[in-house]
Formats: structure tokens, C-alpha cells, sequence
């Protein structure tokens, strides 16, 4: 078993009185990580995606959930985001049945967050469940061994089940960004055309990494602009991309309200695109690096949680940095290189204009310094 970073602070977590609420995208291990941690325990386990147990919870009574739940001292509600009314019921479980730990996971955070943010107030731990991530990797076969792999990785990405299944990386990918992909998007009522999603996703994954602009998209996929932004929100919610911004405080010619879109997973954007081939044919391996990099960031700030604001920083006449990272007041300056060997200088019109407190480029050869 490859041992997840967030496994200690779930255990940490349990019994203290809490629900334990588990996010992430479908597929990234969540059911994996719950069996890890409670097989060797008594656990009633309920599936949201089960008629029956939507119907348990429809209408239930603490009495009657007490009786359902018996002796057991663990809970765990899977695909809970697709319960009536979760939020209430898991209040419910948490305030009258003492002595049990509550776990709700859920692939779908518009949903999940929106449903039990407000009845849950003060009574939760939340994770988030990402793909595999460097850092696992690292901690699970070494570093010497995982830096040697970030060739197959820029294209295949850090899902589980691609990762374990060597040989079969196009056909799991393929299944996922065909169908488990957009499954919570799609069951959302107020998506109607399936088709243009997946038009949108492929723009998408062809401009990873660079600006994004609401009205070209909309043009590429026969939708207005305020169609695009949502589908965006909903592709967010759903853990497939991530925004970043565009830094802006002083110069009057920067950006100020640009931005850039990255995916969490590097194989899932290859999937989307049609296009495996090996990193050292492609014209596109810088986008992919910095893609990588950065999402690989993301996951190291939240896993950590390390409470930093992240931006790309550009002008109008297209000075540039890939990536700003400000913590505790301070700033950092990073660009990507997939290229170890091209030299590289952050531009100077940004460290003459703000106080930057370090510098650095990012390459195959030093990944461990931004990622460990």
C-alpha cells in the first residue's frame, strides 16, 4: 500500500468528538484510505449511491438511526453528497448518538461542502484527497527512484489505479476522463449539454498553463461567457482543474484580472487531448512541467496546511513569472524549467518593484527543494 499523507491526521481525528468529512475527486483513493485505516474495526458502512440508504436517511429520527446503527463505533457514509438533506442528518448522528464516529466522503464539493458547511458549523475535520503526489511517491519508493520517473509522469499522471497498473495507463485514463470524470457534473440539473462540457475541457487542456479568456472560450464551445464561468466553478468543485490568478498591487501595466488554468492530474488533461506521446517528442512539455509543478504545490499547501496566497504575475507588454507564492507577508518567485540546462532569469522589473524574499527556478534536477 502506498501510505498516504493525510492517513495520521484522519487517525488523529477519530474520536474527538467530531465528524470527519473526506473530498476528492472520484478515484483518487478514498474508500482505499477509509479501509486502510478501519478494516481491523467494528464499522457500518452506507453507500449514498444505494436507493435504500437514501431512503434510511430521508426521513430519519435519531431513534431510528440509533437502532440502525446498533453497536457499531464507526459510521461511514460514502457518496454522501447524493443524500437528501446530508447535512442535517450527519448533525443529527454527531449531536444525539454519542460514542460513534461519523465519516462522510464525497467526490463533489459543490454539493457536499454546500450541504453540511452550515449544519456542521464547529462540529467537523475536513480533508481533501487528492491523487497520489510526489511527495507520496517519494516517501514510498525514494526520491532517486520517483525523479527518475517524472517522464511518465508528465503524461500519465499520479491517479492511483494508473500509477499500480503499469501497461494499462492509456485505457484507465480514458475511462476516467470519459465517464467518472463528470459524473457529479452531469447529475447536476442545470447541465444540459454533455458535449459542450467536454468541447470546454478540451480547450482547457489545450491552454493549460496559459491565460484563459471567458468570451474566446465561449466561442470555441457555442456557450456565453457566464455558462463557461459556471461550468468552471463546477470543474473546480469537482477537483479536475484549479484557477490562479494574476498578481497585481503597483505597476500600472500589470494584469490585474487575468488568469490561468491548471488541472490537479497531468494524465487526465493527456486523456482529454488524445495525446500520450513520450515527453522528450513533444512541443508541449513545458506546459506540461509547470502544470505538474504547480499542482503538485497545490497539493503539498494543503496536505501541509500551509496557508499561502498563490499567483502567476504578467504585464502588458508579457514580462512574466509562472508562479508567486506570498506567506506571512513575504513573496516568492518561481518559474518552471523542464530544461535544466537553459539558463533562466526571473525578470528584474518584478524583484525592482516588490520585496521579494527569494527567487528560484524549478527543474527535473532540484523538484525537491519546491516539493519535499
Amino acid at each position: 500500500m502506498i501510505k498516504r499523507i493525510i492517513e495520521d491526521k484522519i487517525n488523529g481525528s477519530i474520536h474527538q468528538g467530531k465528524a470527519i468529512i473526506l473530498l476528492g475527486a472520484r478515484q483518487t483513493g478514498k474508500t482505499t484510505l477509509l479501509h486502510q485505516l478501519f478494516d481491523n474495526q467494528q464499522v457500518l458502512w452506507l453507500n449514498g449511491d444505494e436507493a435504500d440508504v437514501q431512503e434510511l436517511f430521508k426521513n430519519a429520527t435519531s431513534t431510528r438511526l440509533k437502532a440502525y446503527i446498533g453497536n457499531y463505533k464507526t459510521l461511514i457514509v460514502d457518496e454522501a453528497q447524493l443524500i437528501e438533506n446530508i447535512g442535517l442528518r450527519l448533525k443529527l448522528i454527531t449531536d444525539q448518538i454519542k460514542g460513534v464516529q461519523l465519516i462522510a466522503t464525497g467526490s463533489s464539493a459543490f454539493e457536499l461542502q454546500n450541504r453540511v458547511n452550515e449544519p456542521l458549523t464547529g462540529r467537523k475535520w475536513e480533508y481533501q484527497l487528492f491523487s497520489l503526489s510526489f511527495a507520496e511517491m517519494v516517501a514510498h519508493h525514494g526520491l532517486l527512484h520517483e525523479k527518475r520517473l517524472l517522464p511518465h509522469r508528465l503524461v500519465y499522471g499520479y491517479y492511483p489505479d494508473v500509477v499500480v497498473n503499469e501497461g494499462n495507463e492509456r485505457k484507465i485514463l480514458k475511462q476516467l476522463s470519459d465517464s467518472y470524470l463528470y459524473k457529479d457534473i452531469l447529475q447536476w440539473e442545470g447541465i444540459q449539454k454533455p458535449n459542450k462540457l467536454l468541447v470546454l475541457l478540451q480547450a482547457l487542456a489545450f491552454q493549460a498553463g496559459s491565460q484563459v479568456s471567458y468570451n474566446e472560450l465561449g466561442q470555441t464551445c457555442g456557450l456565453d461567457p457566464k455558462t463557461i464561468e459556471k461550468y468552471i466553478l463546477l470543474l473546480e468543485k469537482t477537483f479536475v482543474i484549479f484557477r490562479l490568478g494574476s498578481f497585481s498591487r503597483n505597476l500600472r501595466n500589470e494584469l490585474k484580472f487575468s488568469k490561468k488554468i491548471y488541472f490537479y492530474d497531468n494524465g487526465i488533461r493527456n486523456a482529454l487531448i488524445s495525446n500520450f506521446n513520450p515527453i522528450e517528442t513533444r512541443d508541449d512539455r513545458g506546459a506540461l512541467w509547470e502544470n505538474f509543478v504547480i499542482a503538485e504545490r497545490m497539493k503539498q499547501l494543503n496536505y501541509n496546511e500551509i496557508y499561502a496566497n498563490s499567483w502567476f504575475w504578467r504585464t502588458k507588454d508579457q514580462s512574466e513569472i509562472d508562479y508567486l507564492e506570498e506567506k506571512d507577508g513575504q513573496i516568492s518567485a518561481f518559474e518552471f524549467k523542464y530544461n535544466a540546462n537553459k539558463k533562466v532569469k526571473i525578470n528584474p522589473s518584478f524583484t525592482n518593484s516588490y520585496d521579494v524574499k527569494n527567487v528560484e527556478v524549478i527543474t527535473p534536477k532540484n523538484i525537491e527543494n519546491f516539493l519535499l
